[in-house]
């Protein structure tokens, strides 16, 4: 097993989830500002991996589709219940009106947030994310 010291699988994702959001909000010049210039002949790293092999890997990691739910509630009955379900039926959610919604991604809790109306279109609703999650807690 892993020591003491080592992060969970769960921390490890809440800090990429966070870095990889803060990455998002930065602009290209901000993004460009950040590195240092690269010279034209692709200068080598340590491990012998060009800045273009680099950059290229990132891009085949980052356009992977992910499956991202926003849960809204659950709930719990018996089979019997459930087929008695039938047009017009209301289910009661764990949840309370107000509440925050979990938002899941691949199966794990990965932010909390509130839903929102969308500005540009009053038919459909978004989330406002308020909380990211991690293993111990939430990191704001």
């Amino acid at each position: 097993m892993s020591g003491s010291n080592d992060m969970t699988s769960d921390e490890a994702l809440a800090l990429q989830w966070e870095a990889a959001a803060a990455e998002a909000d930065m602009s290209m010049e901000e993004a460009m500002a950040a590195t240092p210039a690269a010279s034209t002949s692709q200068a080598q790293d340590s491990d012998g991996m060009s800045d273009s092999n680099v950059d290229r890997n990132l891009d085949a990691v980052l356009g992977i589709p992910v499956d991202m739910q926003v849960v809204l509630g659950s709930a719990t009955m018996p089979v019997a219940s459930l087929l008695k379900l039938g047009r017009g039926a209301v289910i009661p959610l764990d949840h309370r009106v107000g509440e925050p919604v979990n938002i899941v991604v691949n199966g794990r809790t990965v932010a909390r947030g509130e839903i929102v109306v969308v500005e540009d279109d009053n038919s459909r609703f978004g989330v406002s994310l308020t909380e990211i999650v991690g293993a111990k807690g939430s990191y704001a």
